[in-house]
């Protein structure tokens, strides 16, 4: 038997790295999968590859609009969702002084708010049924500052700060609302670190980076009901970098 058995799952930002692994991890636990992203292609290609239980959707998480849309059609397809990660994001290296207003809002947009949609919509439905595990993936730039990551530790924080309040609001309704703090794992978006990525790997008292499944298994307990007594809190996830 999977841990994941009969189990709908939503995972955005799911075309590739971290996304990626944790549906592949959610499918083989015996869940139905559905990734969505605005990277059609990869997206097709990564559902193709992880087989017949994972589905891609065309999905802007900015979008309130298509936001219903995904949720609607899951829920008229599946009878409901029982676990929403919430695992789109962007990453941007840029200080306090240099973050446009373009970039500040972009990030917002796609971090935060996206955020905020997905908690609110597949909120909604999942109070309805009376059930269901939101795991919202934010960064150890939400448990600290990050003097060379403004607006990207902004968004984190405030990633942290919904999960706490949806779990309260959300707790009576037997839905769970937890987040996931990454350190420095190998996919994409490392690539934003250029030639500063040997000496952030040097502040890791592990001596290493993590694979994204290292992240997807720790997903994969949140939206499992081995964790039904978890909600609100923080899952680090970063080689005792914060320690």
């Amino acid at each position: 038997m999977g841990r994941l058995d009969d189990k709908v799952a939503l995972v955005t930002g799911g075309a590739r790295g971290q996304g990626a692994a944790e549906a592949e991890l959610f499918v083989a636990e015996g869940a139905t999968v559905y990734i969505t992203d605005v990277l059609d292609e990869v997206g097709q290609e990564t559902a193709e590859r992880l087989g017949d239980n994972v589905t891609y959707l065309h999905h802007d998480v900015t979008s309130p609009d298509e936001w219903s849309g995904v949720v609607t059609g899951i829920v008229e397809q599946q009878g409901g969702i029982d676990v929403l990660v919430n695992n789109a994001g962007i990453f941007q290296i840029a200080g306090m002084f240099d973050t446009s207003m373009d970039d500040w809002n972009r990030m917002i947009a796609i971090n935060q708010t996206g955020v905020f949609l997905g908690l609110k919509t597949t909120g909604l439905s999942m109070r309805e049924r009376g059930k269901g595990s939101i795991i919202n993936i934010s960064s150890i730039a939400g448990l600290s500052g990050a003097a060379v990551a403004h607006a990207y530790a902004a968004t984190k924080w405030a990633v942290r700060g919904m999960t706490k309040s949806a779990a309260l609001e959300l707790a009576a309704d037997g839905v769970r609302v937890n987040s996931v703090h990454p350190g420095i794992i190998e996919t994409p978006m490392l690539d934003e670190f250029g030639s500063a990525l040997p000496r952030v790997k040097e502040r890791i008292p592990m001596g290493r980076t993590a694979a994204a499944s290292e992240v997807a298994n720790v997903v994969l307990f949140l939206a499992s009901d081995e964790s039904s007594y978890c909600s609100g809190h923080e899952f680090v996830v970063d080689g005792a970098m914060k320690a």
